[in-house]
């Protein structure tokens, strides 16, 4: 598939223990993120409660201005309790060590990772800089300090 003409270019180097897995990818012109599969040599079980570090076999050189983020896959969230536990993780445009997901079962049931299983979403975003303003008082607004649930509604 061809990049979108928005498309900004990143580095990857593969690790040796990703040979053969895919590059990721998207997988509909209309993806926000692609697919990151995990590069282990063999099955981990994750036992519900339990939160492990998959590797990827990549490291990736994000564009300044970008952060790498990422997140769970959706059939993985509502099929088995597996998420990102850090969601979304956060991949600096300074870090150059392996992509790696922090997988959290909040199942019932153990799953099963597999060498390769797509394991996470990789969305690559533009990341803008704050500077602060220190002032007295900030602008008034119609919510003011209404947060939590102020609303009342569901």
């Amino acid at each position: 598939m061809n990049p979108a003409p928005s498309a900004i270019r990143v580095q990857i180097v593969r690790r040796p223990h990703s040979a053969g897995l895919a590059l990721p990818a998207y997988s509909t012109p209309g993806s926000s993120g692609m697919d990151l599969r995990a590069a282990i040599e063999n099955t981990q079980e994750i036992s519900p409660g339990e939160t492990v570090a998959i590797p990827t076999g990549l490291t990736i050189a994000v564009p300044a201005g970008h952060e790498a983020q990422i997140r769970p896959r959706s059939g993985l969230a509502l099929r088995h309790g597996l998420s990102v536990l850090n969601t979304p993780g956060t991949i600096d445009s300074d870090y150059r060590g392996e992509v790696k997901v922090i997988l959290a079962n909040l199942g019932r049931e153990p799953f099963q990772v597999k060498r390769g299983d797509r394991i996470a979403q990789l969305v690559i975003c533009p990341v803008i800089h704050a500077s602060w303003e220190e002032v007295e008082q900030l602008p008034e607004t119609s919510r003011g300090a209404g947060g939590f649930g102020h609303t009342g509604l569901p």
